[in-house]
């Protein structure tokens, strides 16, 4: 349904680094830079922070949320701790699992340097 997913930041060069480093915990290689843009592509998509063309300062979406997809539960938390190492702040619950009825999910969040929400998440097998 999506081909990408970008937002905005006041400081290219600082979202570059967290996001490299970021990322790089979920197995995605560094961004290509692009001007006032960096890229993240994978398979799945593309995941794109860039300086806002109009000239104004970014800003994050209140009630929204960007989800990455982790490929387990010590990822996710490898994830989390990387955002916080490198300038992130965690918000929401701490890591750690959650449910829905009968889907359970390890899920970690954080706001990266510009407030961005974002979300580790990792579905566990039915029954666990």
């Amino acid at each position: 349904m999506f081909s990408h997913i970008m937002i905005g930041t006041n400081d290219l060069d600082k979202a570059k680094a967290f996001y490299d480093k970021l990322l790089g915990t979920l197995g995605v290689q560094p961004a290509i830079v692009d001007r006032h843009r960096i890229f993240y592509r994978t398979k799945t998509g593309t995941f794109a922070v860039s300086k806002p063309i109009d000239g104004k300062a970014a800003t994050f979406a209140n009630g929204g949320t960007i989800g990455f997809t982790a490929a387990s539960p010590e990822e996710a938390q490898a994830w989390h701790a990387t955002g916080v190492a490198n300038g992130g702040t965690t918000c929401e619950d701490p890591p750690g699992i959650r449910g829905m009825g009968d889907m359970k999910m390890y899920i970690a969040y954080l706001r990266d340097p510009d407030g961005n929400k974002l979300c580790a998440l990792y579905r566990l097998p039915k029954g666990s």
